[in-house]
């Protein structure tokens, strides 16, 4: 694992769970969020990076990264995460391992504030072929053979809603899932047509936040 030095990334950002939308772990109009919908969360996270940099001299401008996680809410005071790190396969092994440590929490930084110590077992970090449409209508995430993600259609006014994940500071918007599929071994699962929880924004994670 890289390293860590000085480092900041930023870009789009979109991910989509099991939970009815709007999900109810955000923040909307300003309130607090609470626990999941159906007592088990399960979904997929991700992050485009427009500009980045790890330690000065390691470029991560262009990539990809996504998460897969799952959660229990009946585990007191709360679950930590089960995850699956899928890192764009274009990456060279300084960058892979640069955006496994910000992206994992080992870092530091944002990360490590906001949502790296829900972190619990790392069960796979893979180098995948990671295709993501963040910004067009109907928003995508699809990681070659583990995952597909789909969503169209508002389910929230822009920037009204708040997650913690990308930051409390950068509201977005709920959307209404379509599809949610993982069929990566170690986390399995399938909704489609349902109108499930998404949502999109963006974020800014850096080593000094």
């Amino acid at each position: 694992m890289a390293v860590a030095g000085d480092w900041r990334v930023r870009g789009s950002y979109f991910e989509a769970c099991n939970c009815d939308a709007i999900c109810p772990c955000r923040s909307v109009g300003g309130r607090p969020g609470g626990p999941s919908t159906h007592g088990v969360c399960y979904g997929t996270l991700s992050w485009s990076v427009g500009e980045g940099s790890f330690s000065g001299g390691v470029d991560l401008s262009g990539l990809l990264v996504v998460m897969s996680l799952r959660y229990r809410d009946d585990v007191k005071p709360s679950t930590r995460w089960e995850v699956v790190l899928y890192v764009d396969s274009r990456a060279s092994s300084e960058q892979h391992d640069a955006l496994a440590a910000i992206f994992l929490g080992q870092a530091g930084g944002t990360v490590a504030s906001l949502y790296g110590p829900a972190i619990g077992d790392v069960l796979a970090v893979r180098s995948a072929r990671i295709e993501v449409s963040h910004s067009e209508a109907r928003k995508r995430i699809g990681v070659a053979g583990y995952v597909t993600v789909s969503a169209e259609g508002p389910a929230s006014d822009p920037n009204d809603v708040r997650c913690g994940i990308p930051g409390f500071d950068h509201p977005g918007t709920e959307v209404h899932g379509q599809e949610l599929v993982s069929t990566d071994e170690v986390l399995q699962w399938e909704i489609r047509g349902r109108g499930h929880a998404a949502f999109a924004t963006d974020f800014d994670y850096r080593s000094d936040a």
